[in-house]
Parts: C-alpha cells; structure tokens; sequence
C-alpha cells in the first residue's frame, strides 16, 4: 500500500497552496540566477551572492512545506536574514548597509509576531502541527490574538502601510536581489494569511480590518508612484501597491483570487526590474488628454463588457451581491482605462480594437482566477463575504481616484490648486521617499568595488 505524500513526515504538509509557491519560487529563481550569471561577473562577492541566492530559495520552499510551527518559524526567519545579507552585499557601502539594517528590524519584528503567535496556539492546542490548529482551534482571545499578530507579521513581510518604509530603503540592492525580493520574498505576508486562511475566515471582523489596511496601502502606493521621476522607486511604490491589492482580496475572503494576483504580479515585477535598465529607451504611448466625453463613454461600454466576461467565465452574477463586486468594479476601471488608451482621440474608428483588448484581458484575467480557484479548491480558500458599507465605501473611493486622475490631474487645463491640497502633495511626496540613510549624495560614498 502506497503512503501518501503529504504523510512522508509529520513535520510536512504538501498541497496545492505549497507547490503553487514552490513552482513561483523556482521559476523566479531560476531566472534570476540565469540573469545573474552575467550581472554579478566580476564582483568580489559573486560565489557568496549565489550561496546566499540558494540557501534563500530552499528556505523559502522549505516554509511553504511546512507543517511543524517551528519549523514554519525558523525557515521564515533564515529567509529574511539571507534577504538582508543580499541587500547589503557589499558592507562597505554604507547606504546599502543601512538599508539592510533597516529590513532586518522590519523582519525581527515579523518574526517575533509569529513566534508570539504559534507560542499562544501552542498554549491553546498542545499541537505542533499546523494543519491539526486550523482545523481544532475555538473561538477565544487566545485566537484573536493571534489572527492580529500573524496579520501584523504578514504586514511587515508585504510593506504594508505603516510597514512599508524597508521596501522604499531597499533600493540600493544589485538588482537580482531586488527581483527576488519584490517577485517572491515580499508576497510572504499573503502566503502567511492564506496559510491561516481556514481562521481567518471564520472572523469577519478582522477580515474587514484586512480589507482597510490592504486597501489603505492599495492607495498609497498608487499614488506615491505617480509622484516619483526614479524608475526603481517607482517599482518600489507600485509594489506596495499591488501588496495592498491581495491583502485586500484577502480581507474580502477571495484568498484564490489574491494567491493568483500574488503569483501573476511575481512574474511580472520580477521582468520589470530585471529590465529596468532599458527602460530610459522605452517608446511612451499619447493618452491624447484631454479626455473627450465621447471617449470616456465608449471606454465605459469596453469595461462594462469585460466584466460581462469576467462573470460568465467565474460562474457569477454580473452585479454579483457580495465582496466579489469590488473585483468586479476593479476589472471594470482597468478595462475602461486599457480601452481610453486605445481610443485616445479617434472614438468610433479603434472602437473594434479597444473591445476586442478589453475583452481578451478580462477573459485571460477571469480565467487565471478560475484556474486558482479550481487549483486550490480543496483548501476552500474562495469565500466571498456579504457586502457592507466599508466595502462600498473603498470602491467608491477607487473609482473616485480613477476619475480625479482622468479629468483633473490630466486635464488641459491648469487650475490653481488651493493650498491644502499642494500641502497634502509635498506630504504625500516627502512620504513616500527612502530613509536619509538609505542615499548616497555623493558618488564618492558609493563605494562598490
């Protein structure tokens, strides 16, 4: 009689959120190493930046298996401690230096959330294993607790606002580490919540405070992104961005859905910094602004069509009656603006063109999210929540962004801005720039040989 995988040994736990991570993890890893071949030649350091490079990938693999609370801890912590010895890579360089020390504290902080919390679940089960806490664990201050410290230990690893000041100081890293730690390293927090998925959707409340924090940082890093003129601090804010983004698929109980985000956004973070040296040469497309009130109507139709697509494909109501509506308004706001850039000045002729985009990306996203609910179905990980007020509240918001950029920011007109808001700018602005100790003023103190 064969044994089952996931019962080779007590301390493992192999499934399909595990070997999803695995095949992302690799992947990346693979292509990174590849690229960092010709990247690292000649560095004083390049035989310890690969060892360094696989004993981060095995670590992360090895948390993704884990089933042993200690385990799961110590593969977690060796992972952000090579992160940040790989941020460093040269000490002498004392912005790189200060960078890493900046994410080691992030990191300490994480860990000693979840070593706090599999302490308090240890108290209350007597069980090392996760699989037996998700499925034996009561309702008590003991789980609450611990739902928030794994949620802040998530935030931490994610730059989740106000966790997010490691990620914008990260920048002085060689750029293969910056790919693994903005494609792989950072998507941990969702992978930790995912993990503990089964408790946290049996707690709406902190669910809900999920969905603010994910949306608050959602916005912010939106926003800060549009605000800089340096490519990788751009990638930076947008990755904070797109965290907050699947933290709050998490806190709507769309957890496949947020996996699927977190290992599409991997992939394609990872190519925009592997490729960000090229992207002074790169052609910049004419939104043709400002906007005609019959291009916005007919882009309106495009999105309205894809999410037509997008519910057909998922099984789902068009106007679906629970948080499954918020991706829903997002698909839309994104196949509007795909269809607005298509447009641009020439309305009906491109209008062909522009639906036919809009309806192969919500059709291609639709899918991607119905292939990881399927993968990932037997952990029950998709449980749309009832809608409430705050979730109306932030696609309100959202979509009142989206439109203040389309016809105010980009307007052709220049209004004066009255003074509140140019203070709220240069705050916003001054927020989202690295630690001073992160800089180098001056090139003689890049030190980097």
């Amino acid at each position: 009689m064969l044994i089952p995988v996931n019962r080779i040994s007590d301390a493992f736990n192999i499934d399909s959120l595990s070997i999803t991570m695995i095949c992302l993890v690799s992947f990346i890893g693979i292509v990174v190493s590849f690229f960092s071949t010709k990247y690292m030649k000649g560095d004083s350091l390049y035989r310890n930046f690969f060892r360094n490079l696989l004993i981060l990938l095995l670590s992360v693999s090895l948390m993704t298996i884990s089933d042993n609370l200690l385990l799961f801890l110590g593969s977690w912590s060796c992972c952000n401690w090579i992160l940040s010895q790989l941020m460093i890579h040269k000490s002498t360089w004392e912005a790189a230096k200060a960078s890493g020390k900046i994410a080691l504290q992030n990191f300490i902080l994480g860990s000693s959330c979840i070593m706090l919390a599999f302490f308090l679940l240890y108290l209350q089960t007597g069980s090392l294993s996760i699989q037996h806490i998700l499925h034996s664990l009561n309702d008590s201050w003991i789980k609450i607790s611990t739902l928030i410290l794994l949620l802040i230990a998530a935030m931490t690893q994610s730059a989740i606002w106000p966790f997010h000041r490691w990620l914008i100081s990260s920048l002085n890293s060689p750029t293969p580490v910056s790919a693994i730690m903005h494609a792989g390293i950072i998507n941990g927090g969702g992978f930790l919540l995912a993990r503990f998925a089964p408790l946290y959707l049996s707690s709406p409340k902190i669910l809900n405070i999920i969905f603010i924090l994910g949306f608050i940082s959602a916005i912010l890093g939106s926003l800060w992104k549009l605000m800089q003129h340096d490519i990788k601090r751009m990638l930076a804010c947008s990755t904070m961005g797109q965290m907050g983004f699947m933290i709050a698929q998490c806190g709507l109980g769309l957890f496949s859905s947020a996996l699927a985000h977190l290992c599409w956004h991997g992939m394609f973070k990872a190519y925009l910094f592997l490729a960000s040296g090229g992207a002074a040469q790169e052609k910049r497309v004419d939104l043709g602004y400002p906007l005609t009130l019959i291009s916005f109507l007919l882009s309106l139709v495009c999105g309205a069509l894809g999410t037509y697509v997008f519910a057909i494909i998922n099984k789902k109501d068009w106007i679906p009656s629970d948080t499954t509506l918020i991706v829903v308004g997002i698909v839309f706001i994104a196949c509007s603006q795909m269809a607005l850039t298509v447009l641009r000045g020439s309305r009906f002729r491109r209008l062909p063109l522009a639906m036919g985009l809009a309806l192969i990306t919500s059709g291609l996203y639709a899918a991607n999210v119905y292939l990881f609910d399927i993968l990932l179905s037997p952990l029950e990980l998709m449980q749309p929540q009832k809608l409430n007020a705050l979730h109306v509240s932030g696609l309100v918001v959202l979509t009142s962004a989206w439109l203040f950029i389309l016809f105010v920011k980009r307007s052709g007109n220049k209004p004066k801005l009255p003074d509140w808001f140019l203070r709220f700018y240069i705050k916003a602005l001054n927020s989202s720039q690295p630690h001073p100790s992160t800089i180098t003023t001056h090139r003689k103190s890049y030190d980097y040989v």
